[in-house]
């Protein structure tokens, strides 16, 4: 028998399966299907609670137990989910104590998923049940490899949950962080509308309220939250680390989705994985655009330093009540080789047939409704064939990068709780200055606050509104250091609390590195402003930091409103290195502009190339160049030299090339 880690190593493919949900004698078919077409891997259970555990104790894994091995006869090993994302009736109908409770104090219903408070100690003992056992049961399966924890943690959860389980466990999060109700009132400032506290009891779950909560408050909340999904996921993963611990443990995040803080999450997981739907029915048509599917998938990579499973690929059209597009034809091998180049290890499609019944039935797989494989199935056959050489090279193998965009939850919370301009919103203003390096093709890298930040030639801080002392030194010594530092409006703003800055002018102590300070800030409703520059005329949207340079240099000045002729961008040389402070929110000719000036002075700059994705990838034996047309239309796209392949090179609409040469072959002298 392979070794664990070896067998893991050598799975590039997977599909998540729900054997419950289709008559046994289908199960062999199915198994023999995926054979086929090149699966090894399958999730499984994250739903089955109730098959699994009908009645409290009385466990029937039996079911399970034949599903995973008669894939295991066809080559093919199994990931369990935790099923703690959907408790069954049974366990409602005993406590409903565990229903959670939304903002206005009502209580949830059973019904959906995620019905559940995740700190009540009531729920919490029956998931240490079904877990333990669960672990107990298949812990010496050869065909098991690892575990899912739950399934999307937070999902659902936004508004939830605020009963009085989560009240107690909040006070007791707080008094851990601030020891005593008095340094609590001073850091909240709750001397403001009478809001001071005589005891940790006395503080409430942020429900509806006449007016508005303590944004310091709402802030802590935010990261109790946050906390508490984590302390639900480590509760589970320490019951199989002990029961089973050579099994490996993940949990499948989602993008850039807020509740949770998937950097400390991931800590405790032996890789992360995403879920990710380019079409979902939920974005505007055509779907997300490709650059934001790259930067979930480069933070994802990101939150371990690692490369990482996509546990759901989309695979057929998604739908709820309504139905998305169907992927065109080239779309699944456009997505599978997306993710490929962005450090996915393994891709797992969803789902292996399109339920029947259901709130997801018409969430469609890769086999439809009747189970007779089409042309979805025929496709990502044939991206399997394709991609699987590719893969086994660079198995393992982590991107390195030149630019990091500091990416902050609790910047992101604080924004989310105050946007200051209903325009301004955190994720839209990383995707901005994410989308200018893709657009030129440079690998980025998403960087948590307390991460290294020296390797990078260029940072981006984007709405950097939380600042601390640390930070600010670390942010110093980056740019003293040779680094390009990006800073933009609003930066320092508040201190961690989400208490205003009082001690010196915005940007606070970073003035000195920026060379400038805010005079004032303005503001925009519905209006734009001009913005100056050298041999461009732009527009800033949202937000104009006014500035006042000491030793920067201005490289734009508002054209319009009362503060005409002020500085609105400026460049500042400090110690070794420099830095950028973007004062307002640059509209996307505007941004383009900008940056390009900023990577030709960083001499970063690429020839940007459209709607096609140039990603290179270093393998152990190859070297690898993504070349990836994100358009329906076919188009030319300019490769760089030293690819035995012409610069110039046709591609249809959704079609992927990987040029391939052997290991510092090239020649040319440019940069892949």
């Amino acid at each position: 028998m392979k070794k664990l880690d070896e067998i893991i190593e050598n799975i590039k493919f997977g599909v998540d399966y729900y054997p419950e949900h289709w008559p046994e004698e289908r199960w062999e078919t199915d198994a023999e299907l995926m054979e086929k077409m090149g699966i090894q891997m399958v999730r499984m259970a994250e739903f089955s609670w109730h098959k699994m555990e009908p009645r409290c104790g009385e466990f029937h894994f039996e079911w399970l137990d034949r599903a995973v091995n008669l894939l295991g006869r066809h080559g093919i090993y199994t990931m369990l989910g935790t099923p703690t994302a959907a408790p069954p009736a049974w366990i409602v109908e005993k406590n409903p104590e565990i229903l959670p409770v939304d903002s206005n104090g009502q209580r949830k219903s059973f019904g959906g998923r995620h019905h559940d408070c995740q700190s009540n100690k009531v729920y919490r003992e029956h998931v240490k049940r079904i877990v333990a056992a669960m672990a107990e049961h298949f812990k010496n399966n050869p065909y098991i490899i690892g575990w899912q924890i739950d399934n999307e943690l937070g999902n659902s959860h936004d508004d939830l949950c605020m009963c009085e389980s989560c009240k107690n466990a909040f006070s007791r999060w707080l008094e851990n962080k601030y020891h005593t109700i008095d340094e609590l009132n001073h850091q909240w400032g709750t001397s403001f509308w009478s809001q001071e506290y005589d005891d940790f009891s006395q503080i409430p779950v942020p429900r509806k309220t006449p007016t508005v909560h303590n944004p310091s408050m709402l802030l802590d909340w935010k990261r109790f939250c946050s906390d508490l999904v984590i302390d639900f996921q480590n509760m589970q993963i320490s019951i199989i680390r002990k029961i089973s611990p050579n099994q490996k443990i993940t949990h499948n995040l989602m993008g850039f989705y807020d509740k949770t803080n998937y950097f400390k999450m991931a800590e405790t997981l032996d890789f992360a994985a995403n879920d990710q739907y380019p079409t979902g029915y939920y974005f505007k048509a055509p779907g997300q655009p490709p650059y934001e599917v790259a930067a979930c998938m480069d933070f994802i990579r990101c939150v371990k330093q690692k490369n990482f499973w996509m546990m759901e690929m989309q695979s057929g059209p998604t739908g709820g009540s309504v139905i998305g597009a169907n992927p065109r034809p080239g779309q699944n091998l456009l997505w599978t080789a997306q993710s490929v180049a962005h450090g996915a290890d393994e891709i797992t499609y969803f789902r292996w047939r399109t339920c029947l019944f259901g709130a997801e039935q018409f969430w469609h797989g890769i086999l439809p409704h009747n189970g007779v494989p089409g042309r979805r199935y025929s496709e990502i056959q044939e991206t399997i064939q394709i991609l699987t050489p590719v893969m086994d090279d660079i198995h393992g193998i982590v991107q390195k990068a030149q630019a990091g965009i500091l990416f902050s939850y609790e910047n992101e919370w604080a924004i989310r709780l105050q946007p200051q301009n209903p325009g301004l919103k955190y994720d839209e203003v990383v995707f901005k200055y994410y989308k200018e390096f893709y657009k030129h093709n440079i690998t980025v890298d998403f960087v948590a606050s307390g991460a290294d930040l020296g390797k990078y030639r260029i940072l981006v801080a984007p709405l950097l509104y939380l600042m601390t002392p640390e930070l600010e030194k670390r942010l110093e010594k980056y740019v003293k250091d040779g680094g390009i530092l990006i800073l933009t409006m609003r930066t320092g703003g508040m201190n961690n609390n989400n208490v205003c800055m009082s001690e010196n002018p915005l940007p606070g102590k970073l003035a000195a590195i920026v060379g400038a300070k805010v005079e004032e800030y303005d503001s925009l409703y519905e209006k734009n402003v001009i913005l100056n520059m050298k041999d461009w005329k732009g527009i800033g949207e949202h937000w104009c930091d006014i500035l006042s340079p000491a030793s920067a240099v201005p490289i734009a000045i508002y054209g319009s409103e009362y503060y005409k002729g002020k500085a609105a961008i400026v460049k500042n040389k400090y110690k070794n290195g420099w830095v950028y402070y973007i004062g307002t929110d640059p509209e996307e000719k505007t941004m383009e502009y900008l940056m390009e000036k900023i990577l030709t002075d960083a001499g970063m700059f690429r020839e940007k190339t459209g709607n096609v994705e140039i990603v290179f990838r270093k393998g152990r034996k190859k070297e690898y160049l993504f070349v990836m047309n994100h358009a329906e239309e076919d188009c030319v796209a300019e490769v760089p030299g030293g690819w035995n392949a012409e610069e110039r090179i046709q591609l249809k609409g959704y079609e992927v090339k990987i040029l391939e040469r052997n290991c510092g072959n090239d020649k040319s002298g440019r940069q892949s």
